[in-house]
């Protein structure tokens, strides 16, 4: 077995296109729309969906937003230099809404930056994340 991917309910595609793309750096694997049941959804990734995991974007015709809920925390992204990405994102128009630091009770340096829906992405320093 192993991970596909993940889907995020989204109130504009091509907003979260474009930010998944154009802030953090993924590109748009491929689309599929459904006039049947009314959506249109969108993959994401940095690799093809063979090699590993993506995001699924989904948008349901007609709803522009989600109540996130409390259940899903964030999606995680492994960075070289987590204070250089977060100025990086913060330059492409992203949002950080945690600075980079250390994680509370541990020593790993983290930030969390927000897509335009409201989902949380940890931003993990890892020196093998290339």
């Amino acid at each position: 077995m192993r991970l596909l991917h993940t889907m995020l309910r989204v109130g504009d595609l091509q907003r979260s296109i474009d930010f998944y793309t154009q802030v953090l750096g993924m590109r748009l694997v491929r689309t599929r729309e459904n006039a049947e049941y009314k959506y249109t959804v969108a993959f994401v990734g940095y690799t093809e969906e063979s090699e590993g995991a993506v995001i699924e974007l989904t948008y349901n015709w007609g709803v522009d937003s989600y109540d996130l809920g409390s259940a899903f925390g964030h999606l995680a992204l492994g960075v070289d230099n987590v204070a250089q990405t977060c100025d990086e994102i913060r330059q492409a128009g992203g949002k950080v809404v945690r600075e980079a630091g250390p994680v509370k009770g541990g020593a790993s340096i983290i930030a969390f930056v927000e897509d335009p829906d409201g989902y949380k992405i940890e931003l993990v320093e890892s020196k093998q994340a290339k």
